[in-house]
């Protein structure tokens, strides 16, 4: 793992427009990463002990059904966020990430971020309101392909 700094962190998509300051708390929970093709990075209900933001390659989400194993429901990639569960109890997974190719990310400590996020509110605030954003974009994303799969 290689230690991150607070530039290389400001010129990811989910951080562009973070205050200097937040940056540097970041770089310094942050270490980049390299998983192989075919790595699972975590299961459902494993403990959420990181996350990640993807430099290179992408990974895809997952969710075991029941008698036929896990079903793919999305996708995540360059410049995007892999995994929120870190921020609320009971820090879990709900879902399972698979690296499909290759994938080089920058890995953040989620205790070490959970601290720092008590200790400054509006770090907190910053992050709660990016994650939302991602939130809301992959909800819709689901949405969409829900509704192009029942019409006819």
């Amino acid at each position: 793992m290689l230690e991150v700094t607070a530039t290389e962190l400001a010129a990811q998509r989910f951080l562009h427009g973070m205050r200097p300051g937040q940056l540097d708390t970041l770089a310094e929970a942050a270490a980049e990463v390299v998983f192989p093709a075919g790595h699972r990075i975590f299961d459902e209900g494993d403990s959420a002990n990181h996350f990640w933001l993807i430099e290179s390659g992408y990974v895809v989400l997952d969710v075991q059904v029941p008698g036929e194993g896990p079903a793919i429901i999305g996708r995540v990639g360059i410049g995007e966020l892999l995994g929120w569960s870190w921020l609320l109890p009971p820090y879990q997974w709900t879902l399972g990430a698979v690296c499909v190719t290759e994938v080089r990310a920058f890995e953040f400590n989620a205790l070490t971020i959970r601290e720092r996020c008590a200790a400054d509110p509006a770090l907190r605030d910053e992050l709660t309101q990016r994650l939302f954003q991602v939130l809301t974009g992959r909800l819709l994303g689901t949405k969409s392909k829900l509704v192009s799969r029942s019409m006819p």
